[in-house]
């Protein structure tokens, strides 16, 4: 058969651990369908497992690479990116696939076709609503795809997917991202908003054979792992509550001789002022992790923060004068609901507008 490119100028990249026979059928696949540049990463796969690998480096079209000790999907990809960047060959993209034969040939094909730009991200989706998709995979990806639409303002349909497109240019951006396993490609996507990189979704077959289990996702590590990021938004938020809180409460003791409404409005002002302060510099440091000019940022931050905390004390005096609420523990109860409810309205102003990336 005479091997004729397909002229659309992209790497394919498969990362592989100890894979199958459908390995070989999607490197296969891709040459049919035109792919003259494959990179395969063997991620310190057992040695049972080299006719495989040994197969994948006699093909012309293929360039094999390998980590002596597994390091993770999100280590290999990088070891591809590394070297893609290292030699410097003319490309106009990079698409990733998996090694199981979840991701067919054509549809690599057709994703990275539809690249008609340097900017966007093509992801592959699958349609999780098919029958035969596995209960662990259907739940997950609806958990992660509900996070991200009301945690991070990403709506997608699936955020496992591995089969992706990348103009060249954003190479330095995948290697800046953190993460070495299964967490690196969720970090991506995290990362692509508010760097401005904008993605459109393909949709794709959907391939689950003998229930997914050529997977090496092991739910529970690597879901710790993926939702990292998330955690430490909310390890930042509940520390803050908490603080902030307290502060509060000692206020309204110490202040007791004051006017209910002085007394309320001097509490809040001394505890947001210590709880915030905590927030901004751990969401700065930990959370977003954005280049941004300290002081615009900070000036940003104490903008909405005081805007919070005079409607928090507004409110909380409006319900304390409605409600009888003579007992400081009462005050700071109606306090706590008040400020669950502004809590989501300053997530998602930090997230668009304080920490939002500096161009």
């Amino acid at each position: 058969m005479t091997f004729k490119d397909n002229g659309l100028g992209i790497t394919a990249v498969i990362p592989s651990l100890n894979p199958s026979q459908k390995l070989l059928t999607t490197v296969s696949g891709l040459i049919e369908q035109g792919f003259s540049d494959i990179i395969v990463v063997n991620d310190g796969s057992s040695p049972e497992y080299d006719g495989i690998f040994d197969e994948v480096s006699s093909t012309e079209q293929c360039t094999l690479l390998k980590h002596e000790v597994n390091k993770g999907k999100g280590a290999a990809l990088k070891t591809a990116f590394s070297y893609i960047q290292q030699r410097n060959k003319d490309i106009k993209g990079v698409v990733t696939a998996d090694a199981d034969g979840q991701h067919l040939p054509e549809d690599i094909l057709k994703c990275s076709q539809h690249m008609t730009d340097d900017k966007t991200v093509i992801l592959g989706a699958r349609n999780f609503h098919q029958p035969d998709v596995p209960p662990k995979s259907f739940l997950g990806n609806k958990i992660t795809s509900f996070v991200f639409k009301t945690g991070c303002g990403i709506n997608i349909n699936d955020t496992q997917t591995g089969l992706r497109v990348f103009p060249v240019k954003l190479i330095p951006f995948l290697l800046s991202v953190e993460g070495d396993r299964f967490e690196y490609e969720t970090n991506m996507l995290l990362e692509m908003k508010p760097e401005g990189i904008p993605f459109k979704e393909v949709e794709i077959t959907t391939v689950y054979e003998d229930k997914n289990v050529g997977s090496h996702f092991k739910a529970v590590r690597d879901a710790f792992r993926i939702y990292k990021l998330i955690f430490k938004f909310m390890l930042s938020s509940i520390i803050s509550f908490l603080l902030d809180n307290i502060v509060f409460y000692v206020s309204l003791l110490i202040f007791a001789n004051y006017v209910e409404n002085t007394r309320i409005l001097i509490s809040t002002v001394i505890a947001r002022a210590l709880s915030s302060f905590f927030n901004f510099n751990f969401n700065k440091s930990s959370v977003f992790k954005h280049k941004c000019d300290y002081k615009k940022c900070l000036i940003k931050y104490y903008v909405l923060s005081v805007s919070v905390m005079l409607a928090s004390a507004g409110l909380v005096t409006l319900l304390s004068l409605i409600i009888p609420a003579e007992k400081e523990i009462i005050i700071t109860l109606i306090k706590i609901g008040v400020d669950a409810i502004l809590f989501f309205v300053s997530f998602h102003v930090q997230r668009e507008w304080v920490f939002k990336k500096c161009k």
